[in-house]
């Protein structure tokens, strides 16, 4: 009996050091040095919340898009005429949209090489893909301002559409204005990091998790930009 009272009362400081590295304390220590859980870093982990927040908007808006689209009255203006441009006496549809896929699609590409050189850790490579990415997003964004330029030139409105159905400028301007809302928070995003890299912000600690981080960001909007595509442009 006494021996078990003094193994029980030996172990209880032991318990309450335990219990002081642990609950909130510990949890704001394993964010504040990102720490790994379910051996993931916490921004990781952060990153693909986010993105799957993320992913129920732009679920919503789809989704919406569809039923409006299957419930209108009205003839739905046919993409193919609506998104095409005359080049040299040529009428060439979807052709933009074509070049803004091929850009974004492209920028997935430079983006995959960059966290490949960021843990092979050649910052001068990885920071220059990584510029390049933002340089293709801010293109993707330029020839996205001329598409709304023009609609609004002839006349499309979030409340009209002298080209058919009425709901077609406000699914149009909300979904690819809340894309183009991300492509530009990615752009600043990646000049961001880029600048870090290639001034060695990471290179004592070799910890490139945030550039892996950055394209975790990047694909999941060109992801989404496929399905806007399909559904928006091709449908």
């Amino acid at each position: 009996m006494g021996g078990d009272g003094a193994t029980t009362a030996g172990q209880a400081p032991r318990a309450s050091a335990d219990e002081g590295q642990g609950g909130w304390h510990g949890l704001a220590a394993d964010l504040a040095g990102d720490r790994q859980m379910f051996r993931v870093s916490w921004g990781k982990a952060m990153m693909w919340i986010f993105l799957l927040s993320d992913t129920f908007i732009f679920g919503s808006f789809l989704t919406g898009y569809m039923s409006v689209r299957i419930a209108a009255t009205t003839p739905w203006p046919n993409p193919s005429e609506v998104f095409a441009l005359t080049i040299a006496g040529q009428h060439l549809p979807l052709i933009l949209i074509a070049v803004m896929t091929f850009v974004l699609i492209t920028s997935s590409g430079t983006m995959a090489l960059a966290v490949n050189y960021a843990y092979r850790r050649e910052r001068g490579r990885c920071a220059a893909l990584m510029m390049a990415t933002a340089a293709f997003g801010a293109l993707f964004v330029g020839m996205q301002a001329f598409e709304w330029s023009k609609l609004i030139a002839e006349g499309v409105r979030p409340w009209g559409n002298p080209m058919g159905a009425a709901q077609f400028g406000a699914s149009f301007f909300m979904i690819t204005g809340f894309h183009g809302m991300h492509v530009t928070a990615g752009v600043i995003y990646l000049l961001v990091v880029a600048r870090r890299v290639l001034a060695g912000r990471y290179e004592s600690t070799g910890n490139y998790d945030i550039v892996e981080i950055a394209g975790l960001y990047w694909h999941f909007v060109d992801l989404v930009w496929v399905f806007i595509f399909a559904l928006f442009y091709l449908w």
